[in-house]
């Protein structure tokens, strides 16, 4: 797996104002085009204290009132979102991620709150931990509908932390697989408790055909127990990933352990997010293909996003350029029949039949072009030409 270098100019890359309040938040100002860091505070039934999230917004949120958005939630609080932030705006330039909403959740005791077993081994701090459950219950029944009423998100949920964070975010996959779409564990501390999660997180890939899910995890300069246990995991999960679970893993030899998230953050948003051109390889013959693909992009935007049709006509070029015309002509087809009124799609198709010597039917598809287009038209004048050349290779 590539490493990227993310880790440059992270503190110039956003700039943030944190406005804090008691019990609901005081809303920041309302500058279009900026984010919007808010503070958040509940009090929790389940852990039976309150609880404080900072609550990034995304730059469009006030502008665009009808969109929804995905939502990650990262473990270990607000220092977390700078990075997230840097990262995912690299890729939203190459429309490779939507926009997101960010929640970060502040720690009162994190070895409490994220290991799901006490420790018992001298490995580690003896009768700490086994506080998962409750705090797995406060994320599910208190915090997710707390956001989901007061903020405009959709369904598609990212939870991330690491080290004792990455062994919640895979005891979350194991205890309600359905709650979060993606999982990112950073360096998890599965050592713990005689690699009581590493154990159950096994038992439950070993009994579970269909996981429509994404996993990354990463590991660092790592050794002892921590390596041993590491690997035997992820060698597991490789050697057994259920249909549908996309599973990534990253092993950085000279990052020490406190540095794998910001290692790693790139391949594991790179990685979840589909991009806006859909790549050559997802393209399996059959066009529908490209409408599942399409279709797994809507459900991770938050709104229908169907073919853009320069990716379906340049698909087409593609085929065309490397000899299969008649599989450019179906690609070619396809675009018209999702974008009936673009003078683009008929001038692929044209531009596929003259590639075949069909120039008759070349010629009544640039036509139509022509005719949705009008001298003004970026590729009126290409369209023209196209229409010349082939009149003239028909009174040859």
């Amino acid at each position: 797996m590539t490493k990227g270098n993310i880790a440059k100019r992270i503190a110039t890359a956003v700039v943030f104002s944190i406005m804090t309040s008691s019990v609901s938040a005081q809303q920041a100002s309302d500058s279009n085009g900026e984010y919007r860091l808010l503070t958040e505070t509940l009090h929790s039934e389940a852990l039976n204290e309150s609880r404080t999230i900072t609550v990034q917004l995304p730059k469009s949120y006030s502008s665009a009132p009808d969109n929804k958005y995905p939502v990650i939630y990262r473990l270990d609080g607000n220092g977390n979102i700078p990075l997230i932030t840097a990262v995912l705006e690299r890729l939203q330039e190459a429309n490779a991620a939507p926009e997101v909403i960010i929640v970060a959740i502040e720690n009162t005791d994190r070895m409490r709150d994220f290991y799901p077993t006490v420790n018992q081994e001298p490995q580690g701090p003896v009768g700490i931990g086994g506080g998962a459950p409750k705090f797995l219950n406060f994320i599910e029944n208190e915090l997710i509908p707390f956001v989901d009423k007061k903020y405009r998100t959709h369904n598609f949920k990212v939870i991330a932390g690491a080290s004792a964070g990455g062994v919640f975010v895979l005891y979350a996959l194991q205890t309600n697989p359905e709650l979060f779409q993606a999982h990112l564990a950073y360096s998890a501390a599965v050592w713990w408790n005689y690699g009581a999660t590493a154990k159950s997180t096994k038992a439950f890939l070993s009994k579970t055909t269909n996981l429509d899910n994404y996993l990354y995890m990463n590991i660092g300069e790592e050794s002892g127990l921590m390596r041993e246990r590491y690997d035997d995991l992820q060698h597991f999960v490789a050697s057994n990933t259920p249909k549908g679970l996309t599973f990534i893993n990253d092993e950085f030899d000279k990052v020490p352990h406190g540095l794998t998230s910001a290692a790693g953050i790139f391949n594991a948003y790179q990685n979840l997010f589909l991009p806006l051109r859909m790549p050559l390889p997802v393209y399996t013959g059959d066009t529908s293909s490209i409408s599942d693909y399409y279709h797994r992009l809507s459900t991770q935007y938050g709104e229908q996003t169907p073919p853009p049709e320069w990716v379906v006509r340049e698909l087409g070029y593609h085929f065309a350029n490397n000899g299969d015309l008649q599989q450019a002509i179906k690609l070619f087809k396809y675009g018209i029949s999702l974008y009936p009124e673009k003078p683009d799609a008929y001038n692929g198709l044209a531009y596929g039949y003259e590639q075949s010597e069909r120039y008759e039917e070349s010629l009544a598809e640039v036509n139509k072009a022509l005719a949705l287009s009008g001298q003004d038209h970026d590729g009126y004048d290409v369209y023209l030409a196209r229409k010349e050349r082939l009149l003239k290779l028909l009174i040859q």
